[in-house]
């Protein structure tokens, strides 16, 4: 048993500090984006509020995809992403009733923003509306803040556009 430990302990350790090293070969230690308040859902939402933007990390996930983020693919914390999070979170409820309709302007300029080809625009709502529908359909829903509406949305947008958008 505590040989299993002793690994565990290990293999986690390497999983840690490998990017870590990866880094360290590329940069200085401190000059790559704070993972916490430039990447993430929480960096894309508030990057003007750093305190909003920590508390929305870590209630998303703990703060896995903005370290991971951070640590694998730093450029990822980057423009695109963070403004087509922006546009989400103003324009939600505009792009969740054209989301239903199937088209809409808003969800087009949300395409585009994620760099996704224009023939990509109708499949990519289409998976979106499959996801969208499901959390719609939840009790919770209704009782849901405006960022936790828009950010459910940009991971709908997230997943539908893997490998088909350049963000």
């Amino acid at each position: 048993m505590k040989l299993r430990s002793v690994f565990q302990g290990a293999l986690i350790a390497s999983v840690i500090a490998a990017p870590s090293a990866f880094a360290a070969e590329n940069k200085a230690p401190g000059s790559g984006p704070n993972p916490f308040v430039d990447c993430g859902i929480g960096a894309a939402l508030f990057k003007d509020v750093h305190w909003a933007a920590v508390t929305s990390n870590i209630i998303w996930d703990i703060g896995t995809t903005a370290v991971t983020s951070a640590t694998a693919s730093p450029e990822t914390c980057q423009a695109r992403k963070v403004e087509t999070a922006q546009f989400i979170l103003d324009t939600y409820d505009n792009l969740a009733e054209e989301t239903a309709a199937g088209q809409g302007q808003h969800i087009t300029a949300a395409l585009n923003k994620f760099g996704c080809e224009v023939n990509d625009h109708a499949q990519i709502t289409q998976a979106m509306r499959q996801q969208l529908a499901i959390g719609i359909s939840q009790s919770a829903y209704n009782s849901q803040s405006a960022i936790e509406k828009a950010a459910a949305y940009y991971q709908a947008l997230e997943t539908s556009a893997a490998g088909r958008c350049s963000a």
